[in-house]
């Protein structure tokens, strides 16, 4: 480090340092002030757009509620202008239930299908598996539904997973293998209180 013997040499080196360097710092300072403006300008953006998506999705579940099938195109139309949200997920999930209850079945399994490959949410992955188990035995497809249950890893899942196995055997014709999955799904927490008559039922 150079020694300064008066006032004057520091304030002379100070000048020629700033000479050399004054610009990069300016912009070095303009830039980071710009970045932090623009974080905070994106993390308002992306809370507002949160927020207006939020409300959307309460008024299309409404208009669900008030009117079921009906609403039809214009819950998509709220699913399609928020694909990147999990509220399009949600959506999709009201829609495909009035979807069931009217017996448009296809239309249903069209929307829980899109869902499942939107949400990488394990939990909503969880109720999504098991619906699209139970619309597809509805629809005679056993082997497909019984898959779908195959991927509904949670295990707070276990008992109702083994019990509607169980039923979609049941309906297959293969009650040995009912019984099985009766019993397991006996074994669990969350066990059903029909599932003692099915499996009276079964033993008989």
């Amino acid at each position: 480090m150079e020694l300064y013997d008066t006032e004057e040499q520091q304030v002379e080196a100070i000048k020629d340092w700033w000479k050399e360097n004054g610009k990069a710092v300016i912009l070095g300072a303009v830039v980071g002030i710009g970045g932090l403006l623009g974080w905070r300008y994106y993390q308002d953006s992306v809370a507002s757009a949160q927020e207006a998506a939020s409300e959307s999705y309460t008024a299309a579940v409404q208009q669900i509620a008030a009117s079921g099938v009906e609403a039809e195109a214009d819950v998509q139309s709220f699913i399609d202008a928020n694909k990147d949200s999990q509220y399009s997920v949600l959506a999709a999930l009201q829609l495909a239930k009035v979807q069931v209850e009217a017996g448009n079945l296809d239309e249903a399994l069209a929307q829980l299908e899109w869902a499942q490959s939107a949400t990488d949410d394990q939990a909503v992955s969880a109720v999504i598996h098991y619906r699209l188990a139970r619309l597809k035995a509805e629809q005679g497809e056993f082997d497909a539904a019984i898959n779908e249950l195959a991927a509904i890893a949670d295990e707070s899942w276990a008992g109702r997973v083994a019990e509607l196995r169980g039923d979609i055997l049941l309906r297959k014709g293969d009650t040995q293998a009912a019984y099985a999955a009766y019993t397991e799904a006996q074994q669990s927490g969350d066990a059903s209180q029909t599932l003692q008559m099915k499996l009276d039922d079964l033993a008989k």
